[in-house]
């Protein structure tokens, strides 16, 4: 898969040199980060085909970032981890990586494993392809254009963050999201955990669907939880 794209999220300015130039030398193309904050902003600029991500980040944790990672986009991951402890690789895989490799690594083990993911990763069954809209009570909320038609086929504005939250919202209809799954998945954590955004954001979708704030039909809140779309939600 010469020429993919591999993202190498570490901290240590001289391992992702070290890969940069090796790994260049097989003929990959790389991207960089050195923390979990830019390593979300790479994967928003471009998936990448696979990623290798240190666990000891100077921003938060690797786990949390792996997790994050997994939510957002569709790639492989292999873990770069100086920990000794099992546990850590153990709850690394159960998150979702695809493999470990333990520092000092040897340059030809990590390229092996590399290739090895990435065939097994060339070999697995396709996701299921998004619709192009989601229908609910009504509306049509066009996933690909970014776009909300009422039953009229009038179009109601959304802002780019109203419309991700009414996505993210419609995509799991009537299961209930606290605000912190909510932010990784609209936000990548990028707000604080007591950040008010979500809140805000569902008032506006309120008023723009129509839905009583005093007594929400669509949108409802769960108490000490998050929210939910209470409706029913189909291609």
């Amino acid at each position: 898969m010469a020429g993919a794209g591999i993202l190498i999220v570490d901290d240590e300015a001289d391992i992702r040199q070290l890969l940069r130039v090796y790994l260049g030398a097989q003929g990959y193309r790389t991207l960089e980060a050195d923390s979990g904050a830019a390593a979300r902003r790479a994967v928003d600029r471009e998936v990448p085909a696979l990623a290798l991500v240190d666990l000891g980040l100077p921003d938060e944790d690797g786990l949390a970032l792996i997790r994050q990672l997994r939510e957002r986009v569709r790639m492989p991951i292999i873990i770069l981890t100086g920990r000794g402890e099992t546990v850590d690789k153990v709850a690394g895989l159960e998150l979702g990586a695809d493999d470990y490799v333990t520092k000092p690594f040897d340059l030809r083990e990590l390229l092996a494993r590399i290739k090895s993911v990435l065939r097994r990763a060339e070999t697995a069954p396709a996701a299921p392809a998004e619709p192009e809209a989601l229908h609910f009570s009504g509306f049509e909320l066009r996933l690909r254009e970014h776009r909300l038609l009422a039953a009229d086929r009038t179009e109601i504005p959304l802002t780019h963050g109203e419309f991700k939250l009414l996505a993210t919202l419609a995509k799991s209809a009537q299961q209930t999201l606290s605000r912190d799954a909510i932010l990784d998945l609209t936000h990548g954590r990028g707000a604080g955990p007591f950040d008010r955004t979500v809140d805000m954001q569902i008032a506006r979708l309120r008023r723009k669907l129509g839905d009583d704030p005093k007594l929400p039909r669509l949108i409802r809140s769960v108490r000490g939880v998050g929210y939910m779309l209470a409706c029913p939600v189909h291609p």
